[in-house]
């Protein structure tokens, strides 16, 4: 299954893409290319995504155009680019021995306290790095010689958890995406005037109200009544800045929510509904299929670890 799936939003014109989750999955994915060729799974034309990705040249060099700047990168060197980021990726190199290892995933693989926190991510000390908007939304890195070693093992002990599906994988793999952002946060550190967060103070007060109000009814004129603008206008600016609707917004919080009501307790759909907002169990199994493309039941029982 592909890492990401066309949305059908967009975001300055460009397609947005979304993580394609996978029940019983960690949400978590990592690829390795080596040689001449472009890196797999990502779109081809300008593009954005709602999950955070993460790229280590592990060997070789080559020329990387992201967001209309272009860099010369060799071995060490390390890109993240954040979500609802614009990005026209061109990757070439004249070296056959080149190898690229990428890990993708959504904000709430290391959110596990608080999943689908919208806007938590940016202030969540391992992710900082991701918001750092020296460059656009994507940031370069460059990790000591001394420590790339270590960022191969991470990548290849999360590649082999994900591959073999072991007892416990889930936890696992996790576990090796946080010591691969501790990694990453380290490196980060070390730079002068290191990356800051972006100062985005009306789209932190919109996921505030969200985040607050999400188990509620609402709509858009009560977020936009309490941040103090019209409908109208918080649609525009929050449509042109993330890709996604107010309503969307709202929408994606309460499934993160399902999904880990679905994970952790043993509430019936009914009651889950209740919880996020939804008057009726028949309204979320539609959203939730809608996103999903299966229902709440299946997604349960496809995560159901035996016991």
């Amino acid at each position: 299954m592909p890492t990401s799936v066309p949305t059908g939003r967009t975001v300055h014109g460009a397609p947005v893409y979304g993580y394609a989750r996978v029940p019983g999955l960690p949400p978590v994915t990592v690829s390795r290319f080596e040689g001449d060729h472009e890196p797999p799974g990502f779109p081809n034309r300008a593009h954005a995504h709602d999950f955070l990705s993460l790229s280590y040249v592990e060997r070789g060099s080559g020329v990387l155009v992201l967001d209309g700047r272009t860099w010369q990168l060799s071995a060490g060197d390390v890109v993240v680019v954040a979500p609802g980021e614009v990005v026209d990726p061109e990757f070439s190199t004249s070296h056959e021995d080149a190898a690229v290892w990428t890990a993708s995933f959504p904000p709430d693989a290391v959110e596990r306290r608080s999943p689908g926190s919208l806007g938590s991510w940016r202030a969540h000390p391992l992710l900082f790095p991701f918001v750092g908007h020296r460059a656009g939304g994507v940031q370069r890195l460059s990790v000591a010689e001394a420590d790339r070693a270590a960022w191969v093992r991470r990548f290849a002990d999360l590649e082999r958890e994900l591959r073999e599906r072991r007892e416990g994988h889930v936890e696992a793999a996790l576990a090796q995406l946080t010591l691969l952002l501790v990694e990453l946060a380290r490196a980060a550190a070390d730079v002068p005037g290191h990356l800051r967060l972006r100062d985005e103070p009306l789209l932190a007060a919109v996921f505030d109200v969200v985040e607050r109000r999400y188990p509620q009814p609402i709509s858009l004129r009560d977020v936009a009544a309490e941040v103090g603008l019209s409908a109208g206008h918080l649609t525009t600016v929050v449509g042109q800045r993330t890709g996604r609707t107010v309503q969307q917004w709202i929408t994606e919080r309460r499934l993160a929510e399902v999904r880990r009501l679905l994970t952790e307790t043993d509430l019936t759909v009914q009651a889950i509904a209740g919880r996020v907002g939804y008057a009726d169990a028949g309204y979320l199994i539609r959203r939730f299929r809608a996103a999903h493309g299966t229902s709440p039941q299946e997604w349960r029982r496809a995560g159901a670890v035996p016991r």
